[in-house]
């Protein structure tokens, strides 16, 4: 079962993903892609995620493009060496925008500046 919680840190939301992205296992992260409209970033943290099939690739190019529409950025961080292999076979490794944590501090909200300290990992 993929788990998800989110992170709101002023205009940025981290996504902590556990689990297996696969067929039957995504239907919560499309509830918690649509739930972000008032953000600026999304970032999906995969640090937890143990397997990614086509199905769950799919997914994540489907929520990108649905997420890039309304004017928000979509980025992944930490991200394993077993979905970076996965990215690299399919070529994928070249849409999406993979970030560090440090990365993405200029977009989390200055009023907000103790929310920081969250970001470092989901782990």
């Amino acid at each position: 079962m993929l788990k998800i919680h989110a992170r709101n840190l002023g205009n940025v939301t981290v996504l902590c993903l556990q689990g297996r992205m696969v067929n039957g296992e995504t239907a919560a992260l499309r509830d918690a892609i649509d739930s972000q409209s008032h953000v600026s970033t999304v970032v999906l943290d995969l640090a937890r995620v143990s397997a990614v099939d086509a199905r769950g690739l799919g997914v994540m190019l489907e929520l990108r493009e649905r997420i890039e529409s309304k004017g928000i950025s979509f980025k992944l961080m930490n991200v394993s060496r077993l979905v970076t292999r996965v990215l690299e076979v399919t070529h994928l490794d070249s849409v999406f925008e993979v970030t560090s944590g440090l990365a993405i501090l200029p977009a989390v909200s200055r009023a907000r500046p103790a929310s920081m300290l969250k970001l470092a990992s989901c782990a």
